[in-house]
């Protein structure tokens, strides 16, 4: 059996895509971590599975819903959700011909089902992701540097520390984990420094370091996380906010009890893993 890849990115966070529809590949922590590396391996943020729901095992399928994405963090843990990642999932469904480009698709994820839509119905246009609400919760802080930064808890699926600051975002160092609070987030977090442009709240800049993986060049659920922050800031419960992080550029509309994530995804490249290279990886 060969094992197929693709590598694609969405505003730079770019993930291996492996598919697997019936559930064979055994896909180690090790070898998400080989393959993520960018020495030894193709280099990712992330491991998108792209496996069939009924074939996962671990997780019961929704009715009607026949893809599930199985996202992996470079650090080889288990990842709730992934913004960036359910684009580029996106966009790797409807290249195969395994999804239709029209109209609304339903996916699975372990943070529940999410539903896209290809702007005008292209395989190549812009995909839009239904994120469902994001929860907010207790205001807490974020130390960098011993520095601390004030922000709140928000739930896109999966945890974030939002901050909204007017430091220097290109000052921050980021090369380690912020700290946090461990009551709040037991399970570790993905924190966002984000700072208001002259805009504001319609546009922001961010930065993020995501759990398990480091800083990386843009983060989907924490754009969401960004835009809810930055509303609530000044005084909004609903919008459109333009998040620029460095990787590129992604809107997202908080309204009508869920949020919704607008932006790329790109597939960079096809091929076939050397199976000496998968075996070698280690179980």
């Amino acid at each position: 059996m060969t094992i197929e890849f693709a590598k694609g990115h969405g505003t730079e966070n770019d993930f291996v895509v492996l598919p697997d529809p019936h559930g064979k590949l055994d896909l180690t922590d090790a070898r998400v971590v080989a393959l993520c590396d960018r020495r030894r391996g193709l280099g990712a943020d992330g491991v998108l599975r792209v496996v069939r729901w009924e074939a996962l095992g671990d997780v019961a399928p929704e009715p009607g819903v026949e893809w599930f994405m199985d996202y992996r963090n470079a650090d080889g843990g288990v990842a709730e959700m992934c913004g960036n990642g359910v684009r580029v999932f996106a966009r790797y469904l409807a290249r195969r011909g395994w999804v239709s480009p029209q109209g609304e698709t339903a996916i699975g994820t372990r943070a529940g089902v999410r539903r896209f839509r290809f702007a005008r119905g292209d395989a190549d246009g812009e995909v839009s992701v239904d994120m469902g609400p994001a929860r907010v919760g207790a205001a807490t802080t974020a130390t960098v540097g011993g520095r601390a930064f004030e922000g709140i808890a928000v739930d896109v699926g999966n945890p974030h520390l939002a901050c909204v600051t007017t430091a220097e975002l290109d000052a921050l160092d980021l090369a380690v984990a912020p700290g946090h609070d461990v009551e709040v987030f037991p399970h570790g977090v993905n924190v966002e420094f984000v700072s208001p442009l002259s805009d504001a709240p319609a546009a922001v800049a961010m930065r993020v370091h995501e759990r398990g993986v480091g800083e990386t060049r843009a983060c989907g659920t924490g754009t969401v996380a960004a835009a809810v922050a930055v509303l609530r800031a000044s005084g909004r419960a609903e919008g459109e906010v333009a998040v620029r992080s460095p990787g590129g550029r992604l809107r997202v509309t908080v309204g009508g009890g869920t949020t919704v994530l607008h932006g790329p995804a790109v597939l960079v490249a096809h091929g076939e893993l050397d199976r000496g290279w998968w075996e070698a990886a280690g179980p």
